[in-house]
């Protein structure tokens, strides 16, 4: 092994790219021309482990020609291969013994695109995943297995999970390459077995490092798992493995084992213990990429509730998932309101998923069943947050306020109630108390919304007119003002202001 390497060195300094290519030329005719020169190809694999990037990439593509060849020829061993070092029966022919010698060549190629996975090159990464991928179609048509795999047929399994080992480092960022792979999870048979293995690379590396899991190696799974796009329709057959036999039982060809499995390996990687960054970004994807592809979306309880208490960013993350199981998965869930309550902060209105909260808010408040107490104290909260919050904010509070009370006439004496005297002092609304059955906000007025007329920015003094008139019952539509940004706000005052300006200067002409 050291001379070899000492001879890997000198190749290394001693060729150039072009030289080591027409050496791997020559070397990949002598061996597929004649058996005699066999012993060639350990000179094709010596440049596998070469230190040059070129000659690596060079000793791949040419041993994917080679094993191409080899394979289609019927040039390896089939069956269950003896142990290199094992002395072979006198009985075996010179045939067998050439295959069974060149199965282990094949074996060793494989070994080393396996652990060229791991190298720092991304561009030998991607070479290598792409040949190990090729190596699975050529073993689904050129088997290596005289048994048939239960469950498997004939799916070279080992190749894939040498795969997904090398995506799942435990030490190393893998996303440049996990996002190569993507394109190979469009296949079926891919897609179900990669969610087979990454549950068994999961159970490794939590015992290996018992029973934690690097972050690392959590980052790259969820990378792995919010790549998968599942299939919509029942009947699949884009296979990379083609298959022979009747594919009726296969796993595979099944949408609802994909189901099963999908919901395996998601349960599977949400028990384990994950970095803030990573809630928020399973929390984001989780009603659109994962609920719906679930067989019991419900099993998501515990996790999303533990989430909705966590507070801040993670808890409004966790509200679309909520959203999915209260109103299509009748999940109970008696403390809801007061913890959506409890999120209405100064805070609310300066994190990046404001407009989603807000949607999911007006979506939860849209029933004309919620106790009027519950409704007017989410409108009176508002009402106080109001005073404090950025210009932006208020032209979408303002309306929404308005479209809760459009909704339950019973709090419309919030809005007529005399406010002449209203002031923090005065106002019974408690807006420390946590339960809003107990915030008094029904004996109170959104006086709050009187002080905005007098706000500095026109189309906001504009929204706050509203309550001195009489509330139509036709609701606002605030879905375009959800997005709106400060810069966004100050054009919109900008063209109110003019607007007004161009109508004064013609009626003065015209008078």
């Amino acid at each position: 092994m050291a001379a070899r390497k000492e001879k890997r060195a000198a190749r290394s300094l001693g060729k150039n790219g072009d030289s080591a290519r027409q050496e791997l030329d020559t070397k990949l005719r002598e061996v597929l021309q004649s058996r005699a020169n066999a012993n060639s190809l350990f000179d094709i694999l010596e440049y596998l482990e070469s230190e040059n990037k070129d000659d690596v990439l060079a000793a791949i593509r040419t041993c994917a020609k080679l094993f191409e060849a080899l394979l289609e020829k019927g040039e390896l061993y089939i069956g269950n291969l003896p142990a290199e070092d094992e002395a072979l029966p006198d009985s075996l022919s010179a045939e067998d013994k050439y295959k069974i010698w060149m199965r282990h060549r094949y074996n060793s190629c494989v070994s080393c695109l396996g652990e060229q996975l791991h190298t720092a090159s991304s561009q030998v990464q991607e070479l290598a995943l792409c040949m190990l991928m090729k190596f699975i179609q050529l073993e689904g048509r050129f088997p290596l297995e005289s048994a048939i795999w239960k469950d498997g047929y004939r799916f070279p399994r080992h190749l894939l999970k040498l795969v997904i080992d090398g995506l799942l480092q435990e030490e190393k960022d893998c996303s440049a390459v996990i996002l190569r792979f993507q394109e190979f999870l469009e296949y079926d048979d891919i897609r179900y077995y990669t969610m087979s293995v990454v549950i068994e690379r999961i159970a490794q590396v939590y015992q290996n490092n018992k029973e934690t899991l690097p972050s690392i190696f959590l980052n790259n799974v969820f990378g792995l798992l919010s790549s998968i796009n599942m299939p919509q329709d029942d009947k699949l057959s884009n296979f990379l493995v083609a298959q022979k036999e009747k594919v009726d039982e296969w796993k595979p060809a099944k949408l609802m084992e994909h189901k099963k499995i999908f919901e395996r390996v998601w349960m599977g990687f949400l028990k384990h213990k994950l970095s803030v960054s990573l809630y928020k970004k399973v929390l984001l994807i989780l009603h659109e990429s994962i609920l719906p592809h679930m067989t019991k979306p419900t099993l998501m309880i515990d996790f999303l509730t533990v989430a909705y208490d966590v507070g801040g960013a993670i808890s409004l993350l966790a509200l679309n998932g909520l959203f999915i199981l209260i109103h299509q998965h009748n999940l109970e869930y008696p403390d809801f309101y007061k913890k959506l309550y409890s999120l209405l902060d100064p805070s609310v209105f300066h994190v990046k998923y404001r407009a989603r909260f807000f949607h999911l808010a007006n979506l939860f408040l849209s029933s004309t069943h919620l106790p009027v107490y519950l409704v007017a104290a989410f409108a009176k909260r508002l009402s106080r947050l109001s005073l404090t919050a950025p210009p932006q904010c208020l032209i979408m509070i303002i309306p929404f306020i308005c479209n809760l009370i459009r909704r339950h006439p019973a709090c419309r004496p919030l809005i007529h109630r005399p406010s002449a005297e209203a002031d923090l002092a005065s106002d019974p609304f408690i807006m420390e108390e946590k339960d809003p059955a107990k915030s008094c906000a029904l004996e109170s007025s959104l006086w709050e919304l009187e002080a905005l007329q007098n706000h500095y920015y026109p189309n906001v003094l504009r929204a706050a007119n509203v309550i001195s008139r009489a509330l139509s019952t036709q609701e606002s539509d605030i879905s375009e003002l959800l997005e709106l940004s400060a810069y966004e706000v100050g054009e919109l005052g900008i063209t109110i202001l003019t607007k007004s300006l161009c109508c004064r200067f013609l009626v003065t002409n015209s008078s």
